[in-house]
Formats: structure tokens, sequence, C-alpha cells
């Protein structure tokens, strides 16, 4: 029970920062919902990037009119929960143990390949302006193949788009291959840690082989957010 008081005394804490230092209290109905996300595994940083999500689209509306409590972050926590199980490859697992498998792939696909495209560019030109260089051969080379890709990715059909598709994720793991490659053993012993608290709920109800998976993706998931890179696969 510590570990979850603490867990909820950590959103509180970052709620108050979001919040301009206002005292957000988790307590009650808050608190038990709080302790809902810990129970589940979400992990905290996984709780944060839920709760930045609701801020970002409640700020887009225009003037902030009132303190952001736990509660409003509720359903951004859970979707952010559930795109990163789904990047890892964990099947949602509920209080009492039922199992419910992921949604297709054709259903949460809301970005059409251009567009894709087009924000994956942005992206990766707006990585190569920045003041860390030593990525740029690797970035140089995805953004021009992307570039050529481009120019036909509205008219594509059939076996072209799959292996353009094939090719996409390709290249987002050698983007993945080169950041690891820039990365001290320091950095990656921390970034492993990290990834291991992330999966300690789900860790004994899962086979070896899957959790050396989910370890490598959840790994790969926090390099990427460290570098600030984009998925360039199209999933």
């Amino acid at each position: 029970m510590a570990a979850v008081e603490d867990y909820c005394r950590q959103v509180e804490a970052y709620l108050c920062r979001k919040n301009d230092g206002h005292l957000i209290r988790i307590v009650g109905p808050a608190f038990e919902q709080v302790c809902g996300w810990a129970v589940r595994g979400v992990p905290l940083n996984v709780a944060m990037r839920g709760i930045d999500r609701y801020f970002e689209r409640y700020y887009a509306k225009g003037p902030r009119r009132r303190p952001v409590r736990a509660e409003f972050c509720e359903a951004d926590v859970m979707d952010v929960f559930d795109e990163w199980r789904r990047a890892l490859g964990i099947t949602a697992v509920d209080s009492v143990g039922a199992t419910h498998a992921p949604p297709s792939q054709e259903a949460r696909r809301h970005e059409s390949l251009p567009a894709h495209l087009e924000r994956v560019v942005a992206r990766l030109t707006a990585l190569r302006a920045g003041e860390d260089r030593s990525l740029d051969a690797t970035l140089d080379a995805i953004v021009s193949e992307i570039d050529l890709a481009r120019a036909g990715a509205k008219a594509i059909r059939g076996d072209a788009r799959q292996t353009l598709i094939e090719r996409l994720r390709a290249l987002d793991q050698q983007l993945l291959d080169a950041a690891v490659a820039q990365c001290d053993a320091q950095t990656m012993t921390a970034l492993t840690a990290e990834a291991d608290a992330d999966l300690a709920p789900f860790r004994g109800r899962m086979a070896p082989e899957a959790y050396a998976q989910s370890r490598r993706a959840a790994i790969d998931r926090l390099l990427r957010e460290r570098r600030r890179l984009p998925i360039v696969a199209f999933e």
C-alpha cells in the first residue's frame, strides 16, 4: 500500500507543477481513482504523459479557467496506457485477472499514409535543426527517402503500398539503432532500469520470451522519448 500511496503523492506533485503551483489534493474519490491507475500497472511516466495530453487539449481551447484535477485526466491516462501496452505487446489485465485483446490495427488507425509521411518529415527536419548533430547522417538519409516516397503516396495501392509500409518499419528500426549506437553505457543502464520498473506489475504474468520482447520495446520507447524521435513506421 505504501508504494500505491507514494504513486498518488507523485501524481499529486506533478499536477501541482502543471497547475503552476496550485495545490491539488488527491483525496477521496480522486485518491481511489489514482490508486486504480497504480493497481492496473499504469507506469508513473505514462500517467504523466496522459496528464500532459489533457493539459495540451485544455490549453488549446483558450485561457485556462480552473485548475486541472486528476479526475479530469482519467480518459487521457487510460488512452496513453493503452498505447503504451500496444507498443510493448502487453495484454490488458484488469483487477480480477480477465484479459482483453487490444483493438485491431485497422480500427485504431486514424492518420492517412500521406499525412503520416508529412508529419514524419517535419519532425525529422526539426531534429536535424537542433543542437545535437550525432544523428545527422541517419536523419538526412531517412528524410531523403521519405521525400521521394511522398510524391506518389496518395495514389499508391496494393502491393506497392505494403512494400512502402514495410520499408517505413525498416527505417524506423534504422533510426532507433542509430540512437542506441550513440548512447553511452550509463544511459542504457538507466533506460533499462526504468523499463524494468515500468514492466514490474506485469512480469509475473508474462512468459520469459514475451517479457524480453516487451522489455526491448520499452527501452526503445524510452530512448525514443529521450531523443524526441518520431515513429517512422506506419502502424
